[in-house]
C-alpha cells in the first residue's frame, strides 16, 4: 500500500542526544539519580579526539550526553548559547535514505546526507533535518547492525550501576518555539514528515489569571511519535515559554515525558534520590474525586507524591514535572503513566502554570 501518508513510516524514538558542558557528570546524575543503564561510551579511547560521549538506556529510552574536549568547536558554542540541551531528536526508521529524500523532497532542510557507520557488528545508516531552533531529526536505520547502540561506540561497562525506576519508554517531546511560530512548525511537521494533528489547546485552555501558552499535538501514522508545539500567548506576566525562550535563546525541546507503568514507585524512587518536582497545592486535591471520578490508585498516596491525574473519554492519566534539570529554566522532565487517557492532562494545566508561576516568581522572571 503506497498512499502519501505511509511516507515516512517511523517504528519510534531511537534516542535523545544533549549537548551538555561536562558529559561524564551528567552521565553519572542520569544514572544515580533517574536509574539509567551505562551502555556506550565515545571518546579519545576511541579515537574521537573532538567530543566524548556517553549513551545510557532504561527500557527503551536511550539518552546520549556529549560534551566538547577542544575549545572552538560548534559543541561549544550551542553549549554557550542555549546551556545543556537537547541537540538530536533520533527517530528509528527502516529506510534512513527514503526519510531523507521524502522530507528534503518536501521542503525540509538538510543537515546530514545519507551516511554509512560500519564497525564489526554491521552498519547503521544515518541522516538528518533541521527542525526547530537548532533541534534536528536523525533518521537511524539498523537493520544491518547488530551491536549494542553505533558504530564508533563501544561499551561502556562501569562497576557503578544502579536499580531502574521503571521508566519504560518515551511517550511525547515537547518543543517550545517563539511568538506566533506554532502553526508554522505545526505545518511543517504535516507538510514534511506527514504528521497529523491530533489535539490542540488555545490560551482559554491554558491559563491562570498571569500567563497563558498555545499548543498544538502532532502525531506519526502509528502514534509512536507524539510532538507537542507549544507557543506563548498574552498574558500579564511572562510566560513559562517566554522564560524558556530567554534562557536558551531561541526555539528548543522544553521537556521530554517518559512512561510507566507504575507512577507511584517511580516517582517515590526519583523523589528519594533527590528529583525535584513542581509542587502541587494541596487544594488541587479537593476537586479530584468529581472531576476524574473512580480510579484504581489510593488517592492520598497521590497527593503525598504531588502526582496529578486527568481524565478524558478513553481513561485516565497520572502525571509530574520535574523542576528544570539544569541551572538554566529549560529542560524539564514529565513522568507520565496512561490509564487509556490518550490526552496531555487538559484539566491539570491550571494546576501546572501555578506551580510553574510559583518557581518562576522565586526565580524573578515572571
Amino acid at each position: 500500500m503506497s498512499n502519501d501518508k505511509d511516507f515516512l513510516p517511523i517504528n519510534g524514538t531511537d534516542f535523545v542526544e544533549f549537548y551538555v558542558g561536562n558529559a561524564k557528570q551528567a552521565a553519572y546524575y542520569y544514572q544515580t539519580a533517574y536509574g539509567f543503564q551505562p551502555l556506550a561510551y565515545s571518546g579519545l579511547e576511541t579515537g574521537d579526539k573532538k567530543k566524548t560521549s556517553y549513551a545510557l538506556r532504561q527500557d527503551k529510552i536511550t539518552l546520549v550526553f556529549t560534551t566538547p574536549i577542544k575549545q572552538g568547536t560548534d559543541i561549544g558554542r550551542h553549549i554557550d548559547l542555549h546551556g545543556d540541551g537537547v541537540k538530536f531528536v533520533a527517530l528509528w526508521v527502516d529506510d534512513a535514505r527514503l526519510s531523507f529524500e521524502e522530507t528534503t523532497r518536501r521542503g525540509a532542510k538538510p543537515y546530514l546526507e545519507p551516511q554509512v557507520k560500519k564497525d564489526d557488528h554491521g552498519e547503521v545508516v544515518v541522516s538528518g533535518i533541521h527542525t526547530y531552533g537548532e533541534t534536528i531529526h536523525l533518521f537511524v536505520e539498523r537493520k544491518n547492525y547488530n551491536g549494542f547502540f553505533l558504530p564508533g561506540f563501544r561499551e561502556w561497562n562501569p562497576a557503578y550501576k544502579t536499580q531502574e525506576v521503571g521508566l519504560k519508554y518515551v511517550d511525547h517531546m515537547v518543543g517550545n518555539v517563539g511568538w506566533g511560530e506554532m502553526n508554522k512548525w505545526v505545518d511543517f511537521y504535516a507538510d514534511v514528515m506527514g504528521f497529523k494533528q491530533i489535539i490542540s489547546f488555545d490560551d482559554k485552555d491554558i491559563s491562570t489569571e498571569y500567563t497563558a501558552l498555545m499548543s498544538k499535538v502532532m502525531s506519526n501514522g502509528n502514534g509512536y511519535i507524539k510532538f507537542p508545539i507549544n507557543e506563548p500567548a498574552k498574558g500579564k506576566k511572562k510566560s513559562q515559554i517566554e522564560e524558556y525562550i530567554d534562557f536558551y535563546n531561541g526555539a528548543g525541546v522544553q521537556h521530554v515525558a517518559m512512561a510507566t507503568d507504575n507512577i507511584i514507585y517511580t516517582i517515590n524512587e526519583l523523589r528519594k534520590r533527590g528529583v525535584e518536582f513542581l509542587h502541587v497545592p494541596e487544594s488541587y486535591y479537593d476537586t479530584v474525586p468529581e472531576r476524574v471520578g473512580e480510579i484504581d490508585e489510593d488517592l492520598g498516596v497521590l497527593k503525598d507524591l504531588h502526582i496529578l491525574i486527568d481524565r478524558d473519554d478513553e481513561g485516565y492519566l497520572l502525571q509530574l514535572f520535574t523542576k528544570p534539570v539544569q541551572d538554566r529554566p529549560t529542560v524539564f522532565y514529565e513522568i507520565i503513566q496512561r490509564k487509556g487517557a490518550r490526552s496531555f492532562g487538559k484539566g491539570n494545566f491550571k494546576a501546572l502554570f501555578e506551580a510553574i508561576e510559583l518557581e518562576q516568581e522565586n526565580r524573578g522572571t515572571l
